[in-house]
């Protein structure tokens, strides 16, 4: 989904058209390479009961049903000229000396943008000619999300996704808060009374989850309930129904990504110490922008416990210097390369003088030999760490619950927002 998230964020600045395409029975074009043998279908009739079918294509409900397809998928789109495989599996790039077009996979549904109409009108006819296509138009819907572009720039959201979810909860007639937490609170694994039936609980978390995607406000929120899907209790449904009930009052929020902004990567990370009452790990949040447009973003419990602040915030910003790295490759590869190291905001002195200090500090030998590969990405000038207020740390919103007016305060910052007057 970062991968989606860049390239609408890309389309967005750059005032590229976005088209969708469509695979019809996209598994049944796949080609085996095993020996797949299955019985007889009904109605069709055999002199001998010990007949079986061998397959020449891929079925739905086969395991190899979708690597068969994208590779089927892969070898034939770069058969058509100028069309190369790039730095993420499920991108493609199609250029020529007047343009270039880009082309995003996921299972059957595609999405196409680029300079070039000309080439993009090509690519399009390579695909009818090769496989039974849909050509929906303009994206307007994909994996769930709403799309809408205008001359301002392109919104995307979960309307419908988040009114179904409010659906099956039961809510519709509760009343809206304006937190998805109350505040400081914490979740223990052992307090009040298991639910009786866990399956509501799992079937809400996982679709909260899935919101996620154009939700970054909920993330923290939905990490903390999601700890608990194994044995959840009343109180964590009490939680999960107040994060549905802020939801309710703010259904048609989603991010937007404004037109003409520069493609610069700008990073955010944050680290709650020992947050967790069970086990004292901390959750680190982290956020990734391309100049004001939100692609990428975190919110984790470590798997360790940290002995420390400064070490539960150092492992934070490791933690974002990673998918820095990820995302700078990616950019470069469709041709935004960052020419300036990325700026990672941290509010803790103590963790940005360890990052920048090329002596290894005698309190610092626990932290893992990965953690200290930051160092290196300031030293080869892929980042650099300047200090941010923590009034400023917009990573602070995966991290921790918080007050109303800081909520809404980083909700603003996140770029998220309510449907512009123009769409």
């Amino acid at each position: 989904m970062t991968t989606v998230r860049t390239i609408i964020a890309i389309a967005a600045s750059q005032g590229w058209p976005l088209h969708q395409m469509d695979v019809k029975n996209a598994f049944l074009h796949g080609d085996l390479k095993e020996d797949i043998y299955m019985a007889p279908p009904p109605g069709l009739v055999s002199s001998s009961k010990s007949v079986v079918c061998k397959l020449k294509r891929s079925l739905y409900g086969l395991k190899q049903a979708p690597r068969a397809w994208f590779d089927k998928f892969r070898t034939t789109l770069l058969r058509f000229s100028f069309v190369q495989s790039k730095y993420d599996s499920s991108l493609f790039l199609c250029t020529t000396s007047t343009g270039y077009v880009f082309l995003l996979v996921y299972v059957d549904d595609i999405v196409i943008t680029g300079t070039d109409s000309t080439l993009i009108s090509r690519l399009q006819q390579h695909l009818r000619d090769s496989f039974h296509m849909t050509d929906l138009g303009s994206l307007t819907y994909f994996l769930g999300l709403e799309v809408h572009s205008s001359s301002s720039g392109i919104y995307v959201h979960q309307q419908k996704y988040t009114h179904d979810l409010i659906a099956l909860a039961g809510l519709h007639a509760s009343s809206p808060v304006d937190t998805p937490l109350e505040v400081n609170v914490k979740f223990q694994s052992d307090v009040g009374d298991l639910l009786p039936n866990p399956s509501l609980y799992r079937q809400l978390v996982g679709s909260l989850n899935y919101l996620t995607i154009t939700r970054p406000d909920i993330s923290f929120a939905v990490q903390q309930v999601s700890q608990f899907m194994q044995s959840p209790r009343h109180l964590h449904l009490a939680a999960v129904r107040r994060i549905i009930r802020y939801l309710l009052g703010s259904s048609n929020r989603g991010l937007f990504y404004p037109a003409g902004s520069p493609l610069s990567l700008v990073a955010y990370s944050d680290a709650d110490w020992a947050g967790c009452p069970d086990t004292r790990r901390s959750v680190i949040g982290w956020c990734l922008f391309l100049s004001d447009s939100l692609i990428s973003w975190k919110s984790k419990q470590q798997v360790r416990v940290s002995k420390s602040s400064t070490e539960s915030e150092y492992r934070a910003m490791s933690a974002a210097c990673s998918e820095i790295v990820w995302l700078r490759g990616l950019l470069a590869e469709m041709g935004f390369p960052q020419t300036t190291p990325t700026l990672l905001h941290a509010d803790n002195t103590s963790a940005i003088q360890i990052a920048t200090n090329s002596v290894f500090h005698e309190r610092t030998k626990h932290i893992e030999v990965d953690c200290h590969s930051i160092r290196e990405a300031v030293d080869a000038h892929v980042i650099s760490l300047p200090h941010i207020s923590t009034d400023l740390q917009i990573a602070d919103v995966f991290t921790k619950s918080m007050t109303r007016p800081r909520h809404q305060f980083l909700v603003g910052k996140l770029m998220l927002s309510n449907p512009p007057a123009s769409i």
